[in-house]
């Protein structure tokens, strides 16, 4: 894409050898969510793209985000002090609206794949699309839901851990897979999404005040937030090593020298600690001035992150070592948290550090849908398909000729007129064969 191309040939050949190969274990999941997905599956017409569902979705998301961020762009719409002889600023209808969109967003999450083996289409670019999309809804979900708990008592340090320890637990999945070869899903994932859907529900009946509110001594959020720390060690984390650690043993996985099996660790480490030094430390304090727009640069370098690695482990190649976008993001982190006083220098002002997280902020999401545009349209270059686009094979003409039976022929050696006569027959008959087969497919 305007001449800059991500995927190598050792990528695209890879692609092409490419299975997926996924284990979900959830009961949740398996005895409620699948038979809820392939009944709503069915309400699709077969010319639907599956990619067209997982971006439908992905748009739902990004909605919420804006609709809230439209009327809370601070998250202090949770001051029931503030609020509490006016109204609020967040109209409760905006609630039933985002969990609506939350739990449809989900559901076409659910069924793309399902679509894709419904209409023959899967294909790696299908798989790519679907989890290049999550890792950044996984933070974008995070950030519109802090809407729900406010600022107030629930500072946006606290926020910036919940939001890493959010996408951590989705990298780790693809991590184990770089490893393993497999995708494990984890347990927790569709208990949370329907736990966050019926988190709004609820502020929809009966208000934001619900979470500033103390049940045995305990908010709400408290619980929630004590859920979203221990959710990862206590249901996955244990997990992935173990099945990594089984996958080598048994030599069953990717069996990948240890630095190259550890080195998806290095970009996401490297984001954890200088986004935590930058919100600890800023001499001008910018994660409580931009708490918004911190925590989308910090989910939109991460979806960069999470999406070269889907890339690495689905086409069988090493991952990157290092994330380009990590190094305007250190330099930025260094002018916003350089001890000016202690050298006698000009302490950084607010608004210029204001302006460095918008300027990168806006560099790194260029630079990230460049990338995905980019790995998305050399994907269907390579496979002939269209992203959005399921091919109309009503163009392609079926005729099917009747086969006339042979008739007996007596003679020993057949004549020449019979000779001809059996070769339009065989011909016919191939014509048959392959148009019937081609009409199967296209039944199916």
């Amino acid at each position: 894409m305007f001449g800059i191309k991500y995927l190598t040939e050792a990528h695209l050949k890879g692609f092409d050898k490419y299975k997926y190969n996924c284990i979900d274990t959830s009961w949740f999941s398996n005895n409620v969510m699948h038979p809820f997905w392939n009944k709503c599956v069915k309400f699709f017409p077969r010319w639907l793209a599956p990619n067209l569902i997982t971006f439908s979705g992905f748009l739902l998301t990004i909605f919420n985000f804006f609709l809230i961020a439209f009327y809370d762009y601070d998250f202090e719409a949770a001051d029931y002090e503030k609020y509490r002889n006016e109204p609020n600023p967040i109209p409760r209808w905006v609630w039933m609206v985002a969990g609506v969109n939350l739990f449809i967003a989900y559901t076409l999450d659910g069924i793309d794949g399902k679509q894709a083996r419904r209409t023959g289409t899967s294909s790696p670019l299908g798989e790519l699309f679907d989890h290049g999309l999550d890792s950044y809804s996984t933070s974008i979900i995070h950030i519109y839901m802090y809407s729900l708990f406010g600022r107030v008592d629930f500072s946006p340090i606290r926020m910036h851990f919940i939001t890493l320890m959010g996408v951590v637990n989705f990298y780790i999945t693809h991590f184990e897979k770089y490893n393993t070869g497999v995708m494990y899903l984890p347990i927790a994932y569709d208990y949370v999404m329907c736990s966050v859907c019926l988190s709004l529900a609820f502020t929809t009946i009966i208000g934001p005040w619900i979470w500033t509110t103390k049940y045995f001594g305990i908010l709400p959020r408290q619980f929630f937030e004590v859920l979203l720390y221990s959710s990862g060690p206590i249901t996955s984390w244990w997990v992935t090593g173990r099945n990594i650690y089984r996958s080598y043993k048994n030599k069953t996985g990717k069996m990948r020298p240890f630095g190259e099996a550890v080195r998806p660790l290095v970009p996401l480490g490297f984001l954890c600690f200088i986004t935590t030094v930058w919100a600890l430390f800023s001499v001008n304090k910018i994660v409580f001035d931009q708490p918004r727009l911190f925590f989308v640069l910090t989910g939109t370098l991460f979806s960069n992150i999470c999406c070269r690695l889907i890339v690495a482990q689905m086409s069988d190649t090493p991952t990157d070592r290092f994330n380009a976008l990590l190094y305007p993001t250190a330099i930025c982190v260094a002018f916003g948290c350089f001890p000016y006083s202690s050298f006698n220098l000009t302490q950084l002002s607010l608004e210029t550090e204001r302006w460095l997280i918008y300027l990168l902020t806006a560099l790194v999401t260029l630079a990230h849908l460049h990338y995905g545009a980019g790995v998305v349209c050399e994907m269907c270059d390579h496979f002939k398909i269209r992203c959005f686009k399921i091919p109309d094979y009503s163009k392609f003409q079926i005729i099917v000729t009747p086969v006339q039976p042979i008739q007996h022929i007596p003679a020993a050696i057949p004549s020449v007129p019979v000779l001809e006569s059996m070769e339009n027959q065989i011909t016919h008959s191939k014509i048959y064969k392959r148009t019937t087969k081609i009409g199967s497919i296209l039944i199916l």
